[in-house]
């Protein structure tokens, strides 16, 4: 199979080394940068599993990449004229004034496949509105495209193509299980669950699915906020709670808030679905989420720190990723009170986030902090523990 992937994100790579795994598969990108990288066998992104494959692809002769089952372009002509699969996942941030993903790059590279490869079956793992897949076929009178929702972690997203929890297309066709097929075989897990269900069903088991995980993250960082402002012991309510086998001794560490690239906009995505029907529980995990922030803001307000000292933006390990991060949040609430802020993080180039200053160097940055404020506790900050404020209870993302 000859297989298109557009975009480098998470998605778009993960898919990327799994199926060039053992098929042809060109990575179409506009960004020139990204695109040399990943033809040096070099990741533009923080994830081990990436990395390692791609340096696979290097070592596997004395030619270049170029010659292997991967490659990566800005070449629209070239990735999409002879491919039998084109699967879009470019980035679809949620735009508040229409609440509703900007789906405008999907359908761009919709219009530019029908355009130059009529023949191709165009797969949309970018996530968008409920019913969104049936009406691009209906506006491009193109009847070749499906949708398949993608279940990845940040830092991990390979890891998750290879070992998936399950495997949904949404379309119950030949094409559809062929698809399935191509990343069934690309897995390393045996027996995976694989679901072939209509197109606007998929798209509501990404959306209902992601609203979930966010949901279990803000009742804990409720059950938290209670704890902590009640002067209760938060971590031997947690363990007790999640005794309860119906509920769980998983996904249960207290955060500043749940952010990344999935959580915040498929929740107000699907909130925004439920606009015409009765609800209170879908809004109210987003309100949950915007209030944990101010909880945590008010906690070191009540501190009194002269300066406070933000340990990286990132949320988890294992990830570089910072968009719509919860402490962003939270930096802005302290700003409001006047309160001066400094951040360590190495990922920066610039000299200053969102008006703070940003210092390079780990030791000055501890220094300079009367308060250090961290989501996950880490090992470079166990000698000044002692003026660390966290909600890390567990050790764990």
């Amino acid at each position: 199979m000859k297989i298109t992937i557009v975009g480098t994100g998470y998605v778009g790579l993960s898919n990327s080394m799994l199926l060039s795994k053992n098929h042809d598969v060109t990575a179409l990108d506009i960004n020139l940068e990204r695109v040399n990288l990943l033809n040096q066998g070099i990741s533009p992104i923080d994830d081990d599993k990436i990395q390692e494959h791609l340096s696979a692809f290097q070592k596997k002769s004395n030619l270049s990449i170029h010659h292997q089952s991967f490659k990566a372009t800005i070449d629209k002509e070239y990735a999409y004229s002879e491919a039998d699969f084109v699967i879009i996942a470019t980035p679809t941030d949620y735009d508040a004034d229409t609440n509703r993903f900007n789906t405008k790059s999907v359908e761009s590279v919709i219009k530019d496949v029908i355009s130059i490869n009529s023949k191709a079956t165009i797969v949309i793992k970018s996530t968008v509105p409920v019913g969104y897949t049936e009406d691009v076929k209906e506006k491009f009178s193109y009847d070749n495209i499906l949708f398949s929702p993608e279940f990845l972690r940040e830092g991990k997203a390979l890891f998750d193509n290879l070992y998936p929890s399950r495997i949904i297309v949404g379309e119950k066709s030949e094409r559809g299980r062929q698809f399935a097929s191509l990343l069934e075989e690309g897995a390393e897990k045996k027996n995976i669950d694989v679901l072939l269900i209509n197109n606007t069903e998929a798209e509501a088991v990404k959306l209902f699915s992601n609203s979930y995980l966010a949901m279990r993250v803000a009742y804990f960082n409720e059950l938290d906020s209670y704890a902590e402002l009640n002067n209760l012991n938060a971590k031997q309510i947690i363990e007790g709670v999640s005794l309860e086998p119906r509920i769980g001794n998983h996904y249960n560490n207290p955060s500043f808030g749940y952010g990344g690239y999935c959580f915040p906009k498929d929740t107000k995505q699907l909130k925004a679905n439920f606009e015409n029907v009765p609800s209170n529980l879908i809004g109210a995990i987003v309100d949950s989420n915007s209030t944990r922030k101010d909880v945590i803001a008010n906690s070191i307000i009540t501190k009194k720190p002269k300066v406070v000292g933000i340990f990286r933006l990132i949320m988890k390990s294992g990830s570089d990723n910072f968009r719509s991060s919860a402490i962003q949040a939270v930096i802005t609430r302290l700003l409001t009170h006047n309160i001066e802020v400094i951040v360590f993080e190495p990922g920066l180039k610039e000299s200053r986030f969102l008006g703070c200053k940003v210092i390079e160097n780990l030791t000055k940055f501890k220094e300079m902090s009367s308060l250090i404020v961290t989501n996950r506790m880490a090992q470079e900050l166990e000698e000044v523990k002692d003026k660390v404020y966290t909600r890390d209870i567990f050790k764990s993302d």
